[in-house]
């Protein structure tokens, strides 16, 4: 939740102005927030207007918009220089909060020009390591679904179609969680989830997912679920409370079948079981690759592309049908 008292004026205007004008979801929200306090803590440290030295611990209601007038780029430099160095802040987190910086100081200088100069219009985002997303094998996605299934709990109904649609669908943490009835269309196979970006996108369901879902809805509480700002009575997936199942919900159960069946939970997540679908579909689907990037909610063909990757035993295969190979 965020304390906007704890928040300069200018910074709670920019939330405002991320919520009406640009359209950004909650967790974007938080994010902004999370990532500008951190930044302003660090100014203050930066800049000597605090005696403070634990970073948590300075306040930032103080601020006001004649600071930020003197802040450069080479004080940003600096601030993303200390998150490497005291938080070992890896490069996606890094380019997550220059992102932010760089739409903060944006809407300063020419949204509610507060700011002459913006010291971010020349920051660049840090090079990202290109790495082949971790994910599960066909084997161990059907064992994954079979130990589910097999699960002798009042939740086994819940947990198999979450898990099911997570392999089948490779939708988000936050999409599902956001899954509500009426987002269903069972005569037509479908659903619409709300992904990054508040953007709405149609998520077509197969046989699995649909047979999941309606036995779990064959025993869903019906009665005394909770009427609250999260709009329970309106989710699909409930807690044990009767209320809509949290994002820590979710992963707990994932990190609990994974673990009974064997696999690693340090290796594998939610997020693991998204690029899973999505490797899977590309693999075995032959799915052309604009249609996964739909289905997966991509802005760039180019996130997309992390999945045409190929395994060991395919490149292998390629080599021993060359021609040349029995001479």
């Amino acid at each position: 939740m965020i304390r906007r008292e704890d928040n300069p004026e200018f910074l709670n205007s920019f939330l405002d102005y991320s919520v009406t004008i640009l359209n950004k979801s909650p967790n974007s929200i938080k994010e902004y927030n999370y990532d500008l306090m951190m930044f302003l803590r660090f100014i203050k440290l930066h800049f000597h207007l605090t005696d403070e030295t634990d970073l948590k611990e300075i306040k930032i209601d103080d601020i006001t918009i004649d600071t930020i007038k003197k802040i450069t780029l080479d004080d940003i430099h600096a601030f993303i220089s200390y998150l490497t160095r005291e938080y070992h802040s890896k490069a996606t987190t890094r380019a997550r909060k220059v992102s932010t910086i760089r739409i903060f100081f944006k809407y300063l200088s020419r949204k509610a020009k507060l700011i002459d100069v913006n010291p971010a219009q020349d920051l660049e985002t840090p090079k990202l390591d290109k790495r082949l997303p971790k994910y599960l094998s066909l084997e161990d996605s059907r064992k994954l679904l079979d130990v589910t299934s097999n699960e002798d709990n009042r939740n086994s109904e819940r947990d198999y179609a979450i898990i099911t649609l997570f392999l089948n669908c490779g939708m988000r943490l936050s999409e599902l969680v956001g899954i509500n009835l009426q987002d269903i269309d069972f005569e037509d196979c479908k659903l619409n989830v709300i992904g990054k970006g508040n953007k709405e996108r149609t998520i077509y369901l197969n046989k699995a997912c649909m047979k999941a879902i309606a036995d779990y809805l064959e025993v869903r509480p019906k009665e005394g679920i909770k009427h609250d700002s999260k709009y329970s009575e309106k989710a699909l997936f409930l807690s044990e409370r009767k209320t809509r199942i949290s994002n820590r919900t979710v992963e707990n159960v994932v990190s609990k079948q994974l673990q009974c069946a064997g696999l690693d939970t340090k290796k594998y997540s939610v997020h693991k079981l998204r690029h899973t679908a999505a490797t899977l579909m590309y693999q075995y689907g032959q799915v052309d690759i604009r249609a996964l990037q739909e289905l997966l909610g991509h802005e760039s063909i180019a996130t997309t592309e992390i999945y045409t990757h190929v395994s060991n035993d395919q490149v292998r295969n390629a080599v021993e049908s060359n021609p040349l190979a029995d001479i």
